[in-house]
């Protein structure tokens, strides 16, 4: 696969561009993303330590296994440093991404894991020491005298690791697994990213500078499926390869111009995909049906070339696609001095943003069990987007807001996530149809419950919320504000229109809730809302496919709202007093219609369920949860989904397929130099080529 590195425009700046970039500069270090020269030295006294225990373990090792003296004279180990540090765009409190590469025989599950861990656990300096050997790129973190350090190991096919080793050469992954190669992709990457930007300082102002802004939009977070560090560093690296001769303020501009405009999924490549002859895979949808089904494709510019931003689902790419379009337009007032720097950066109004939302709440016994179980739920969260837009074929759109809230006044281990909902443009509603995600989220709340660490107290609920019902404590001065007048997509336009009927009592495309509506205040005993039907699946747990599994709340002397025509309910019980740490009545439950936002074929009802032995402490915090946010619902989990598990299709399987055809055509009229760049896809390959075309400003 190849591309091509032909700029857009050669240009440079103007004084007025001269004069921005100041100012943009002057923004930057006001709001603080540099950290101060103290801080800094720190770090560089915090790796040499770290570099001088590393070693000192691989020499440890050495003499250990009986190598020679000499052995143990030259036996080494290399510290490299990656993401946003080894970049040069990090800021105060930031961690630091490490690589330690060792020897042929230090291996990872007991050398580095066990030895180097005890080692550590057993240094002054070394505090919070959490082992992560599971994960994907397996890390040890830790604070090193109050810096956050994130420590990798690579095991290399040499028996002495030379100290000006260079591990951007393809002869050090021979030999390795997949794992070590996950390992060193990190530190391959970021110094491949420096090597083709044509201008190193001017692409960190920029990245630094739309890093911070995509914080601010709620855009940063590739767990969520946004974007992460090295995913924003990619977009702005290719940028400044098509402007090479820009400043950052031009750059800012231009990355807006350039991605309001892009095609996807036309991939973002820096350079030509290469295959080499070791055998590992590479991005390629060619070859690879997986790789046809990604939405914004993001490619990595070392061997192997992957897809950096797999995570990315249709809805999470509808509000990049929103943010970019908002940047351009504040880019543009810029250019003409009818705005400020300021205003690019101004926050997303998240709360104001949509009619309807989800919030999901975490509990825990205590902070470390929080900290663990949000890990994990806030990991899977992604999942429950796609699965309402798999279950509600693409026409509720959700959007997963990044941020964590928790309510200081309660004393409790608790956070909580939120999720826009908005009807998708275009889509037609018909009388009576309403959509029904019952099922969507019992199977999400069943998955979360497979979770293997899983302890007594930890707690998932998801309950739907209206605007106006959002808690106040995730408002930064603890109330809502006034309603500012705002700038309103064309999207929002299209929801506001569609969702504001029925509000007024139209039917049209209602999703439906139950709720809990009995009044509690913060001094009542607590109500617990248990785990629903199905507990997590342990080992040595029966299957989770056996017994019969029902829709139905489990909990004793359950009653259930029922509707009448009109959407009301007739009222069951409150949900009941504690007694004896048992929640032993039922919720009391209406329905209510939600504003219009899809078409559907049902309408989604959800208990507050409430049954079983809990702690009073568990009990209370609950409650307490319930109170502050809107009726908590807990679905009780079903293994239906599990067996009707569809995989939707929402790129044609031939979206990239041999047929030659422009995916992308970006034009402009730049300083008198105009390009169109255009990627197709020919059939022996993927390839980017230039287009100069003169176009009418």
């Amino acid at each position: 696969m190849t591309t091509s590195n032909k700029p857009i425009s050669l240009a440079g700046p103007v004084d007025a561009d001269v004069l921005r970039t100041v100012e943009l500069n002057k923004f930057l270090v006001e709001a603080g993303l540099y950290e101060s020269v103290e801080e800094s030295a720190r770090r560089e006294e915090v790796l040499g330590e770290l570099d001088k225990i590393v070693k000192d373990w691989v020499k440890q090792l050495t003499s250990q296994r009986g190598y020679t003296d000499q052995m143990v004279e030259e036996a080494n180990a290399v510290l490299f440093t990656f993401g946003s540090y080894r970049l040069g765009v990090h800021g105060p409190g930031a961690d630091i991404d490490t690589l330690c590469v060792g020897p042929s025989y230090v291996n990872r599950e007991e050398d580095f894991f066990i030895v180097l861990h005890d080692i550590l656990s057993q240094t002054e300096e070394v505090t919070h020491l959490q082992p992560v050997p599971d994960a994907h790129v397996p890390v040890m973190k830790f604070k090193f005298n109050g810096i956050s350090i994130d420590l990798l190991y690579a095991s290399v096919s040499l028996l002495v690791v030379p100290s000006d080793l260079d591990i951007s050469q393809e002869s050090v992954l021979y030999d390795i697994d997949e794992a070590t190669v996950r390992s060193l992709t990190g530190c391959r990457v970021a110094d491949q990213i420096l090597r083709l930007v044509p201008n190193i300082e001017n692409f960190r102002t920029t990245l630094r500078c739309l890093k911070h802004w995509a914080r601010r939009r709620g855009v940063y977070s590739n767990v969520t499926g946004f974007l992460g560090g090295v995913n924003w560093a990619l977009l702005v690296a290719r940028v400044c390869q098509l402007y090479p001769n820009a400043v950052p303020s031009m750059l800012v501009s231009r990355f807006f111009r350039v991605f309001t405009q892009w095609h996807w999924p036309t991939p973002v490549m820096l350079c030509a995909i290469e295959e080499e002859e070791l055998g590992f895979p590479v991005w390629d949808p060619r070859k690879n049906p997986r790789d046809r089904t990604h939405h914004m494709p993001i490619i990595t510019p070392a061997y192997p070339c992957m897809n950096s931003s797999y995570n990315v689902s249709t809805s999470t790419l509808r509000v990049m696609i929103e943010q970019f379009q908002f940047g351009n337009k504040i880019c543009q007032e810029i250019e003409v001095n009818k705005a400020n720097w300021s205003a690019l950066f101004e926050p997303f109004n998240f709360f104001e943003a949509y009619k309807n939302y989800l919030q999901v709440d975490i509990i825990a016994e205590d902070d470390e069990d929080l900290r663990l179980w949000k890990g994990w739920v806030e990991s899977r969260l992604r999942q429950l987007t796609l699965k309402i837009e798999r279950d509600t074929f693409g026409k509720l759109q959700c959007h997963p807001y990044p941020s964590e809230y928790a309510d200081p006044s309660r004393q409790c281990a608790h956070c909580a996530f939120f999720m826009g909902l908005s009807r998708k443009e275009g889509v037609k509603i018909q009388e009576g149809q309403q959509f029904d995600i019952r099922g969507t989220v019992d199977e999400f709340r069943h998955e979360i419950n497979m979770y293997m660490f899983w302890k007594p107290g930890m707690e998932l609920a998801v309950s739907h919320v209206r605007r106006k019902e959002i808690p106040a404590y995730v408002f930064p001065e603890g109330y809502r504000r006034p309603r500012p007048q705002r700038h309103v997509s064309h999207q929002q336009q299209s929801d506001k229109s569609a969702t504001e009927s029925p509000l007024n009592g139209s039917p049209d495309g209602q999703l439906k809730r139950k709720h809990a509506s009995a009044g509690m205040d913060d001094t009542e005993p607590c109500r617990s809302v248990k785990r629903a039907s199905v507990s997590p699946v342990h080992p040595k747990t029966s299957s989770p496919l056996s017994g019969n599994v029902s829709d139905e709340p489990t909990s004793n002397n359950q009653t259930k709202g029922t509707s009448n025509a009109s959407g009301g309910s007739q009222n069951s019980p409150s949900i009941g007093n504690l007694e004896q740490a048992k929640c032993s009545s039922s919720s009391q439950a209406s329905e209510k219609s939600l504003d219009s936002i899809a078409s559907g074929s049902k309408c989604v009802k959800v208990e507050a369920v409430c049954s079983g032995d809990v702690t009073s402490k568990h009990v209370n915090c609950f409650s307490q949860v319930k109170d502050s946010a809107a009726p908590t619902v807990a679905v009780s989990t079903t293994l239906k989904r599990v067996a009707e598990k569809v995989v939707l299709e929402l790129v044609g399987s031939d979206s990239l397929g041999g047929n030659k055809a422009d995916l992308l055509q970006i034009a402009e009229k730049d300083m008198g130099n105009v390009l169109a760049e255009k990627v197709h896809f020919a059939g022996n390959g993927v390839s980017q080529s230039g287009l100069h075309e003169e176009l009418e400003v």
